[in-house]
């Protein structure tokens, strides 16, 4: 029976079958095959709908989608360009900083380049920017901010990862931390390269402080949030689960009754949209957890272990086939998808190589970041090229210099721990 599972999920995925069917029908025939009862799937599903943690998946949706149908982009740009605007390629840091910003709350990199893209691209090109240099930017930018809390797969590696009985637990507040130096060294190196950009005419724009203090008026509503999500937090005043759903009715009332940009008749819609992300998400999780049973009954990640550790005992050797593989896995697969089917088989691999399970997920999100850009199927290159109406093979020289450069990041990433872990010891 087991000889069959393999061709069976194959031609599942040929035909297009979607996802969670096929992780689900893994582990049926798997637990079938052990003469375990199917009932630990649906069991499974119902301990996942009891986890606390959970709730912060759909309202942190809920509140990046809200951002996303009012003009917070807009402002953001705006006050970012204030605030960074007067430095060598400023526009370009704004760029930068204004994507991973965006990214990190509404937790879609797509969404960025469609949302900034209109704003960020004619500003670039008006500045005197290369026109390649101006598609590699924004199509590279918006997958930044995947590192940056809420991110929506900084919260869903710490569930899966939860579920692994791993000796050192990973929290959500964890990965939260563990993500701001790593990300930090992303936009500090392009913001670096975007400095040497030649031709560039914003560089001597000057400091306009009555500019400045407009731009923060009109943002000052959108300002608290990381504050509030951090601070609220850290300081122990929320769990993350309430930090959720603090940050989600604030949205809501900023944007509905203050701001006034969102009409009441247009949120069924947005529930409806955000949702249907979070369905999809739940679903392939609660299933990928009943796989995830089954490959730990059956012993799969240790006797991967061991016969990793035959041909690799070197854990740096182990680093880089790693991140060989989660490149070209960025490339394939969407990163909830990935988390989820992943992470359960490399993790305990990783944690028997001595890795730190936090810092396992950095490095993971780290690449997944970089896969979304990665010539020949990155995601992000067709979005931009549907965006722009340039040619895909434009976006693949355009984002060759910032692929080097979060190439160095993501190295520095996965050699460098301390870079992860040194703010949550």
């Amino acid at each position: 029976m087991s000889s069959l599972v393999s061709p069976i999920l194959i031609l599942l995925a040929i035909i297009r079958t979607p996802l969670f069917v096929v992780i689900a029908a893994g582990a049926m025939i798997g637990f079938y095959a052990q003469e375990v009862d199917l009932s630990v799937i649906s069991i499974e599903i119902y301990r996942l709908a009891e986890m606390p943690v959970l709730l912060a998946i759909p309202l942190f949706t809920f509140a990046g989608y809200l951002l996303g149908e009012c003009q917070a982009s807009q402002r953001l740009v705006n006050l970012t360009h204030a605030l960074l605007g007067w430095l060598p390629g400023g526009l370009a840091i704004v760029s930068i900083v204004a994507c991973a910003m965006f990214t990190a709350f509404t937790g879609a990199s797509g969404v960025t380049i469609v949302a900034l893209g209109a704003l960020l691209y004619p500003a670039l090109k008006d500045a005197g920017y290369p026109e390649r240099f101006n598609l590699g930017l924004i199509t590279s930018s918006g997958s930044l901010g995947l590192l940056f809390a809420p991110a929506l797969p900084l919260i869903l590696y710490g569930v899966v990862a939860q579920q692994m009985d791993l000796e050192q637990p990973v929290s959500i507040d964890q990965m939260f931390i563990a993500g701001i130096l790593p990300g930090l060294l992303m936009l500090f190196l392009l913001s670096i390269y975007s400095m040497l950009q030649p031709g560039s005419r914003d560089s001597d724009t000057k400091r306009e402080y009555p500019a400045a203090w407009q731009a923060i008026k009109e943002a000052r509503w959108e300002m608290p949030l990381p504050i509030l999500i951090l601070g609220g937090i850290y300081s122990g005043y929320f769990a993350v689960s309430e930090a959720a759903a603090v940050t989600a009715l604030y949205v809501l009332v900023v944007e509905v009754f203050i701001q006034r940009e969102i009409k009441l008749q247009q949120l069924p819609g947005i529930v409806r949209e955000s949702m249907i992300l979070v369905g999809g998400i739940m679903i392939i999780l609660g299933v990928s957890l009943a796989s995830t049973n089954y490959l730990i009954d059956a012993d799969v990640p240790t006797r991967l272990f061991e016969f990793i550790h035959q041909h690799i005992d070197n854990k740096l050797t182990f680093l880089i086939l790693l991140n060989l593989f989660l490149l070209v896995l960025g490339m394939m697969l969407d990163i909830f998808s990935a988390l989820v089917i992943i992470v359960p088989i490399i993790l305990p691999i990783a944690v028997g190589y001595g890795i730190h399970p936090v810092h396992l997920g950095i490095i993971f999100l780290a690449n997944m970041q970089l896969g979304y850009f990665t010539p020949p199927v990155g995601m992000n290159l067709f979005i931009a090229s549907y965006r722009f109406e340039k040619p895909v093979m434009d976006l693949y020289l355009a984002t060759i210099p910032f692929f080097l450069i979060l190439l160095l990041a993501v190295l520095i990433i996965t050699y460098w721990p301390a870079l992860s872990l040194v703010l949550i010891t």
